[in-house]
């Protein structure tokens, strides 16, 4: 078995998910050492107690993401940046391992519909207490108010640097003396400011299962597509914000969107036009309407189509039918920036993932240096596979310092 270590002192440098998580499974597995969490803000988990608009979303089934054995796949449809990291970290700790921590601590939880899993309590402060409990419990000193600028002049033999995402290039300056690689961050998980008045007039509309794509590129996205009085938003949009994050970033957030409001091809949404017309030949085109699209959407798409509103299904030719299924299917806008609200919860970019070890998290550069959470470049669209992220390096941290 690992030998404990005896009286070692271990900095945690930054008191979020990943942080706070770390500390307490490092003081479980090392009972000797003395932890101490750093933060620099007035309270440890500030950003844990807002997430999933203040009921926490903790992680997710992963229930889409599993082949018939129940293993997790395609971890590159989830953490755009990482995924080769999570998939390997995940043999360590995984989505289940944390659904089986937090119920071992007393927090009920709920699966919803889309696999987002929540507490039963629907609210965030319960996490946030059993943390902070936990925390006490173990004897885990915090020092808020502290911020870090010289990771270098602290006393402690280890250090685990959990400072969460960071705005700009400046946010990493307190690692200059290490010598670490960092990727440039910048905004995932926003949505698009997309001016046109006949989009925008849809405002409220929300289309169950549209598809997003920016053409000319492999960037694409599937879900709930909400339209607003400045573009588009809800989980397509944010999925696709994070998939093409970088490439948004250096088209100073520009760019052609294409949206295919029933995720079908030409050819399906021609049929299905065809069977809706073929049933109401003296009925206006306007006054039907294919199930999955409201009416205003509906008569919005005939009239982009270049299509009378007041046409009688039985008069439509070929080349109408035509354009209205190419119109449904391959719909595009222009994205003129990022969406005017600074909403963006979650980095992309952060220390390069070639500076750390792959299995313990720890510096190359620097032995007894660790990294986890959003301070690395790992980050996930949108359905708590954040903070599943946070959880999971977090535990795999504490782990490897374990076997130091």
């Amino acid at each position: 078995m690992p030998h404990q270590m005896q009286n070692k002192s271990i900095a945690i440098i930054g008191g979020g998910a990943a942080g706070c998580f770390c500390a307490i499974e490092l003081k479980r597995l090392n009972p000797n050492c003395n932890v101490t969490i750093y933060e620099s803000q007035d309270r440890l988990l500030a950003k844990v107690a807002i997430t999933g608009g203040g009921r926490c979303n903790l992680t997710n089934s992963f229930k889409d993401f599993r082949d018939a054995n129940g293993n997790i796949t395609s971890l590159e449809h989830v953490y755009p940046r990482g995924y080769r990291l999570m998939k390997r970290l995940f043999n360590v700790f995984s989505p289940d391992d944390t659904t089986r921590w937090f119920e071992s601590h007393g927090v009920r939880l709920v699966t919803q519909e889309d696999s987002c899993i929540f507490p039963k309590s629907q609210d965030a402060m319960e996490i946030v207490h059993t943390l902070e409990n936990l925390i006490r419990q173990e004897g885990i000193q915090v020092k808020t108010g502290h911020k870090i600028t010289d990771i270098t002049a602290l006393k402690e033999d280890i250090k685990v640097i959990t400072t969460g995402g960071k705005k700009t290039d400046k946010g990493y300056e307190f690692l200059s003396k290490l010598d670490i690689e960092t990727e440039k961050p910048i905004p995932s998980l926003f949505t698009f400011e997309i001016k046109d008045k006949g989009l925008n007039s849809l405002s409220g509309t929300v289309v169950d299962n549209a598809t997003l794509s920016i053409p000319s590129t492999r960037f694409r996205s599937q879900g709930i597509l909400l339209i607003t009085d400045w573009g588009t938003s809800g989980p397509a949009t944010l999925k696709l914000s994070s998939y093409a994050a970088r490439f948004l970033s250096d088209s100073n957030y520009t760019s052609p969107l294409t949206i295919n409001w029933l995720s079908k091809n030409q050819e399906e949404a021609l049929i299905i036009l065809k069977e809706i017309i073929s049933g109401n030949k003296q009925k206006k085109l306007s006054s039907i309407n294919i199930p999955t699209l409201t009416s205003r959407l509906w008569n919005y798409l005939i009239t982009r189509a270049q299509i009378r509103e007041d046409i009688r299904c039985g008069e439509i030719g070929s080349k109408q039918l035509n354009r209205l299924s190419a119109t449904i299917t391959s719909d595009t806008y222009q994205i003129t920036a990022k969406g005017r609200f600074k909403e963006e919860f979650v980095t992309c970019g952060g220390v390069s993932l070639n500076e750390i070890d792959p299995n313990t998290l720890q510096s190359k550069k620097h032995p007894g240096i660790y990294f986890a959470g959003e301070v690395l470049d790992i980050d996930a669209i949108t359905g708590g596979f954040n903070l599943q992220a946070a959880w999971t390096t977090g535990y795999v941290a504490a782990k490897s310092i374990q076997l130091v």
